[in-house]
């Protein structure tokens, strides 16, 4: 749990130094493009205030930046003149780039296919349109993005390093808090399990001796002691799964015949309940896991279906394989859990009035069950609707 909410930490603070990276690098860069559009148009217009009947010579016009000019005049002459930089002698190709810009509606823009940025100025006698080469443009933007993204790479790192470290120093009074909580937990349920046993065996031996009208003063300590050891003992359990002292043997197993095994287990149990359990298992299915784990996470949920379905009604179990993992759905009617309610069924001692109250429980069951799917790898979910209530399961499959 620790580990999973320093990572959150981390998550969170690099996601917000990412967005604040982002958008200074793309504040840069925007800067950065609108000033060399700026330098370029202010190039163009030099270019375009130079005499219509003056040929540029080489850099005239132009500054640092080679430029042509053309002038299309209203007989339908075009006169072309300009930088050394551009090759001016091939006519077909210049009537085209002014052909092309004179068909845009902008004064200023890019022709991508010529690779050139042009600027143009309308009179009453003709039309002058400068133009120069894109690419030292586009050349000097992508040097800036290689730059900028080196810098931002950098700096990600750096700072997931750091954020790592200031997680730790953030989660540490968490984890000390957890950890005590947890050694709490196990020591109180250790401890409760000892007079608890001594109570359940002072009660046995009393059954036997006492006047009958006492005799159901003792049941009740005989029934009370056993929902208390089993509440004790559910509370070990999330204890040492949450600190890792929870043992668990893997090996590969048939999850069908455990899956089967536990549903036949069931079968009277859900008969003196006045309910049917039907059940669907595709045959064949491995998995890798604690078998003791997996019949009591069987156990935990057609429990929990036997408990909360309708007198006379079925509950339905299927198991079968979905590409690379087994899905087992336990299913049963009744009342719809509301939305809200379903967020929580898997928190410890939550007990919603119309999903989990029910005799003889404590909201530990779905608890110890998710922490039996998670330590295999697996998912756990509910849904719920006007139809039915149906627990799914997903674990991953051998091959």
């Amino acid at each position: 749990m620790i580990r999973r909410l320093r990572w959150k930490v981390v998550a969170v603070t690099m996601g917000v130094v990412t967005a604040v990276l982002l958008l200074a690098l793309a504040t840069v860069y925007l800067s950065s493009r609108s000033s060399l559009e700026a330098r370029t148009r202010e190039q163009l217009n030099q270019a375009l205030q130079g005499a219509p009947d003056a040929p540029l010579q080489p850099g005239e016009g132009g500054g640092s930046m080679p430029c042509f000019v053309a002038d299309v005049y209203a007989g339908g002459t075009v006169r072309i003149s300009g930088s050394s930089y551009f090759d001016l002698n091939d006519e077909e190709t210049l009537i085209a780039i002014v052909q092309s810009c004179l068909g845009r509606q902008e004064d200023s823009g890019v022709l991508e296919e010529y690779h050139l940025r042009y600027l143009r100025q309308s009179s009453m006698l003709s039309v002058r349109i400068a133009f120069t080469d894109s690419t030292l443009e586009q050349s000097t933007l992508r040097s800036l993005i290689g730059t900028m993204a080196l810098i931002g790479l950098g700096a990600f790192v750096v700072l997931f390093g750091f954020s790592y470290l200031l997680s730790g120093l953030i989660t540490r009074p968490v984890e000390r808090a957890w950890q005590e909580q947890q050694r709490f937990l196990s020591d109180a349920s250790h401890e409760l399990k000892t007079p608890l046993t001594v109570i359940m065996s002072s009660a046995d031996l009393l059954a036997g001796s006492l006047p009958e009208g006492a005799q159901g003063y003792v049941d009740n300590i005989r029934s009370e002691s056993r929902r208390m050891k089993k509440l004790v003992e559910g509370m070990l359990t999330l204890a040492r799964a949450d600190d890792g002292g929870q043992k668990l043997v893997f090996s590969s197993l048939d999850w069908s015949d455990v899956v089967t095994d536990t549903a036949l287990l069931f079968e009277p149990v859900a008969f003196e309940a006045g309910r049917e359990l039907l059940y669907n298992i595709q045959e064949g299915l491995r998995a890798s896991g604690d078998a003791d784990q997996l019949r009591q996470l069987v156990s935990i949920l057609l429990d929990n279906a036997i408990k909360y379905a309708p007198e006379h009604s079925a509950i339905r179990l299927h198991l079968e394989k979905e590409d690379k993992l087994s899905r087992l759905t336990v299913e049963n009617g009744g009342h719809p859990i509301p939305p809200e309610a379903v967020a929580h069924l898997f928190d410890r001692f939550y007990r919603a009035d119309s999903a989990r109250s029910g005799p003889g429980g404590f909201g530990l069951g779905l608890s110890i069950a998710q922490s039996i799917v998670q330590a295999h790898g697996g998912d756990i979910r509910c849904v719920s609707d006007e139809r039915s209530t149906r627990f799914i399961v997903t674990l991953p499959l051998l091959k």
